[in-house]
């Protein structure tokens, strides 16, 4: 049996770190990748060697096969673990790393190839007889073929990349008007994104829940699952919420299930982790979706249920060993939940976000684990997803674990960068969500109004609390006592507090031993300083005494505010600018990334809303429409470039 010495994974962020975890505590050295936008990450600073492989485009990158390759080679690793995302679910790298004679830590290379694809995956499947969503998975690829097909399926009808997944290249059209141009974004998308513009159609189920099977096999011809997880919280086809096991489970559904996943391992004579996703309609009925021939995002919760370390076991089956365990010896205890913690703002139609990580606090409580590659400082960059982190809890029961992630998303401090924070922590506490009767269609149903998907309004507790701190601060800076003394102590302070193109007002007046009174609108509020340091206050705010984690730099504060990140301005001395005007003729870029399509030219009229420049960030693309009817006078960009956020892009009068 081939033994494994030296790990190289070729992965970045929370799973690089998590896979480093396990291979450093079973003695195996560890060696990372990074790009230039990584140097300095988490991931690298846990390897006992790392090799920089190129700039940071992942095509430059995390996708450079010579690149990973050739560290391998100067490292002296003997095996290669993908993670998850980048080159996890490439055949042509699995069959580079044999040629190179590394280990690949993964399945067989006719696997990967076989379910890599939608369209070849779903083929396969019905031969083995898994039941299957009724589509078209031919090899003609014309308009004129998938149009005629959309027309035999019917609608609602999925357009789905066949080397794709997390939502990229997948749309869903209720009728045939919106086809063309959508299969246009689903080629472009998975290209750009997988290097294959291969489709398949399916018809759409409504509503129905996201359940998949934890396969595991070695290379003796043992293969058993691990239970299930449901994956029905959903944004734009990606998991935002996973637990295990699925809450409407019945133990012979679990078994059909199990036994149709199995079904799909054996047809490719699967080694290793891997995942069968169905979807579950109302009836009981359920249908293949894919098979995720690598380890997944979500595999904490089966970890937690099981007590098993499924790195750990990827290692083992890697090395030639047989299975630690047989199907009758697996057992499932307890519940377990995850939410996904993205850079990206629900209130700007979830745009990723781009910044500097101001501060980083994981709540780790008993019962919870953090799953992250995230460090104090760091940049998050537009060149990867999103995805910062996962926050996972166990408990007894599905009521225990959820009550524990809530509080564990709700004390998780995050501070610089916009979050999905408070989605995650209303997704927890809606009461359809409790009751574990939902689908895929949850969010849309449910959060298509909700609070939380719209620009927060910073309350008046919040805005005392800043106002207090930027007094703090200016007595700091001159070095006045920090009790609240000043000579004209009965005199209030007048504060402008800004928020992008929000103000606000407040009037604070400083009494001794740290008491302070502070007026916003109508409130009257009465704080009194405890204890503070850079970092964080203890704070009495009308009688309730607490912890707030804060940033404070150049008259820019970030406050946490349970949960989520708040950003706040001292304005107080700046000037008011009043050309402030809600449509504007100039476009700029929402975020850092890279032009992909310019479909405009100067001199050319545009209308509102038109669609004028495709900006691909964060391995997704993102159209940018004309705000103001006009004429285009100027492009200031071409597909290609990279922009930086709030770049001009053109410019319209």
């Amino acid at each position: 049996m081939p033994a494994i010495h030296k790990i190289l994974i070729a992965n970045r962020g929370e799973i690089a770190c998590r896979i480093q975890r396990t291979a450093q505590a079973l003695g195996y050295r560890t060696v990372a990748v990074f790009s230039d936008a990584d140097a300095k990450a988490l991931h690298v600073q846990m390897a006992d060697q790392a090799v920089r492989i190129g700039p940071s485009p992942v095509q430059q990158s995390y996708l450079n096969i010579p690149a990973i390759l050739d560290a391998a080679r100067r490292s002296g690793a003997d095996a290669i673990h993908p993670g998850y995302g980048f080159l996890s679910e490439n055949a042509e790298f699995a069959r580079a790393c044999e040629q190179a004679g590394l280990i690949f830590i993964g399945p067989s290379v006719e696997a990967i190839e076989l379910m890599g694809s939608k369209r070849q995956s779903k083929i396969a499947m019905l031969e083995a007889g898994v039941p299957c969503i009724a589509g078209y998975q031919g090899t003609e690829q014309d308009d004129a073929t998938l149009l005629r097909e959309a027309e035999r399926i019917g609608y609602p009808l999925m357009i789905k990349a066949s080397a794709g997944g997390g939502g990229r290249g997948m749309r869903l059209l209720q009728n045939v008007a919106d086809l063309p141009a959508q299969l246009r974004t689903a080629r472009s998308e998975a290209l750009n994104a997988f290097g294959s513009d291969e489709l398949i159609l399916e018809q759409a189920l409504i509503e129905p829940r996201h359940v998949e099977v934890q396969l595991f096999g070695d290379q003796h011809g043992n293969l058993i699952y691990l239970g299930e997880r449901d994956c029905s919280i959903q944004r734009r086809h990606q998991k935002v919420i996973e637990e295990a096991p699925c809450p409407v489970m019945t133990a012979e559904l679990r078994q059909a299930m199990g036994e149709a996943a199995l079904k799909a391992g054996r047809a490719v004579n699967y080694v290793g982790a891997g995942t069968v996703e169905f979807l579950l309609d109302t009836r009981g009925q359920f249908y293949f979706l894919e098979m995720n021939t690598r380890l997944q995002v979500e595999h904490p919760v089966t970890e937690l249920i099981t007590g098993l370390d499924l790195v750990a076991w990827q290692l083992l089956v890697a090395e030639g060993q047989p299975l630690p365990l047989t199907q009758d010896r697996v057992q499932l205890n307890g519940h377990a939940m995850e939410v996904r913690l993205y850079a990206e703002d629900p209130a700007q139609d979830f745009l990723p976000q781009t910044g500097r990580v101001q501060a980083w606090e994981p709540a780790l409580q008993h019962g919870t684990r953090i799953d992250h590659g995230l460090l104090e400082g760091q940049s998050v960059s537009p060149f990867y997803d999103p995805m910062l982190g996962k926050l996972i809890a166990w408990g007894a029961s599905r009521e225990e674990a959820r009550r524990k992630l809530l509080r564990a998303v709700q004390d998780t401090v995050l501070l610089g960068v916009q979050s999905n924070q408070r989605l995650l922590a209303s997704l927890l506490q809606h009461p359809q969500f409790i009751s574990g009767e939902f689908s895929t269609a949850f969010i849309a149903r449910y959060f298509s109004e909700h609070p939380c998907l719209h620009r927060y309004i910073a309350n008046a507790e919040e805005l005392a609390i800043a106002a207090m701190l930027f007094y703090q601060s200016s007595a700091l800076a001159h070095r006045a006592p920090l009790t609240g003394w000043r000579n004209n102590a009965s005199v209030p302070l007048h504060y402008r507090l800004g928020l992008d193109d929000q103000n606000w007002t407040a009037q604070l007046l400083a009494h001794a031993q740290g008491a302070f009174t502070v007026q916003v609108a109508e409130r009257t509020l009465e704080l009194k300083l405890i204890d503070q340091d850079t970092q964080s206050l203890t704070l009495e705010l009308d009688g309730l005494r607490q912890r707030h984690a804060y940033r404070l730099d150049s008259g820019h504060l970030w406050l946490f505010s349970h949960p989520g990140s708040l950003r706040l301005e001292d304005r107080t001395h700046a000037v008011i600018d009043s050309q402030t005007s809600v449509s504007s003729g100039t476009l700029k870029a929402p975020m850092d990334g890279a032009i992909v399509d310019v479909l405009v030219s100067e001199g050319s009229p545009v209308s509102k809303g038109q669609l004028l420049v495709v900006l691909e960030a964060m391995k997704m693309e993102h159209p940018l429409k004309a705000g103001i009817d006009g004429v285009l006078k100027r492009v200031q960009v071409k597909v290609g470039d990279q922009v930086k956020n709030r770049q001009v892009l053109l410019q319209v009068e």
